[in-house]
């Protein structure tokens, strides 16, 4: 499949929040054509699929595909096992909210993506400042899912090198925030919540609404969900 125009393909990872939606941006701000996708692994926060699609026609993806997984089968998260609470406030060591390889399941399966589409740049909205201690958003993560890309496929071995770009790595939410508004995302369209109400109003207790409210505060902004219960 070829790129629309002189502009490349590329492969971005979209959940429906207020990151997602930010590398979106931004890889449509470097020139790439960008396949936005969205992986339904059985989470509790089902709406977040909604605003992926919200988000991919917002910011104009030329592709959304949305995969189902059913991770919920093997449960081992608060996010994909009902049985265990979502934490309301914030715990030692990797939280309960920790989807186990998720990462790794959703760049394998973009890679997977990228390859049909002659891509070789794929986008994540990894993020090891203001983030949860999740294992997987680490840059030596990011490092050594590129070196397994670039061995494990055909693309890697004869057109010189698959990307993974995570270009929020190294940068605090308020920092995420105030690129995403310079490139236009109307983050009323998103949603971080791991528990909405069925309204998709934020539960402002969980990690994901703890951090979005930090960021807001310290970029000097009012988040537009706070008045928005649509999320």
């Amino acid at each position: 499949m070829n790129a629309v125009g002189d502009r490349p393909p590329a492969v971005v990872l979209v959940s429906g929040g207020l990151d997602s939606a930010t590398v979106l941006a931004i890889a449509r701000d470097r020139g790439f054509d960008c396949y936005a996708l969205t992986l339904d692994y059985g989470q509790r926060h089902r709406l977040e699929l909604a605003a992926a699609q919200r988000v991919a026609r917002a910011v104009g993806a030329t592709g959304h595909r949305t995969l189902t997984l059913d991770l919920d089968q093997f449960g081992g998260s608060a996010l994909t096992d009902l049985q265990v609470p979502v934490p309301d406030r914030p715990t030692a060591g990797i939280p309960a909210t920790y989807v186990p390889a998720r990462n790794t399941v959703l760049l394998a399966i973009a890679l997977s993506w990228a390859e049909v589409l002659g891509a070789t740049d794929i986008f994540i909205g990894a993020n090891a400042v203001d983030y949860s201690g999740y294992p997987d958003c680490r840059p030596e993560y990011i490092a050594a899912f590129e070196q397994l890309a670039n061995i494990a496929t055909r693309a890697g071995v004869e057109q010189g090198g698959m990307r993974i770009h995570a270009p929020l790595i190294r940068m605090t939410k308020a920092q995420i925030i105030q690129s995403g508004m310079t490139l236009g995302v109307d983050y009323a369209l998103t949603l971080s919540c791991y528990q909405p109400g069925v309204d998709g109003a934020p539960c402002r207790l969980c990690d994901a609404c703890r951090l979005r409210a930090k960021g807001f505060q310290e970029a000097g902004l009012r988040d537009p969900i706070s008045t928005n219960a649509s999320g």
